[in-house]
């Protein structure tokens, strides 16, 4: 479940192993591409952070955060 706090809206997405970490990463890359969207993200072996903010809004969570969430789910 995504988590809004202090201006972001963040999800930790965890995976069975490195590799299919960094495939999501990559499909997330792609989408945000074509989304003129980019989060903020980590990667530790099979855990991925995603962080969402607009920073051309100041810094805030706007709609363009929920709906790339939202996609970003349904990878």
């Amino acid at each position: 479940m995504w988590e809004e706090k202090n201006n972001l809206l963040t999800k930790t997405f965890e995976f069975k192993n490195f590799q299919e970490a960094f495939s999501f990463m990559t499909r997330v890359a792609f989408l945000s591409e074509a989304m003129n969207h980019h989060p903020n993200w980590s990667n530790v072996y099979n855990k991925v952070t995603i962080d969402l903010t607009t920073h051309d809004a100041g810094n805030i969570v706007t709609e363009k955060d929920r709906k790339l969430a939202e996609a970003i789910d349904k990878i």
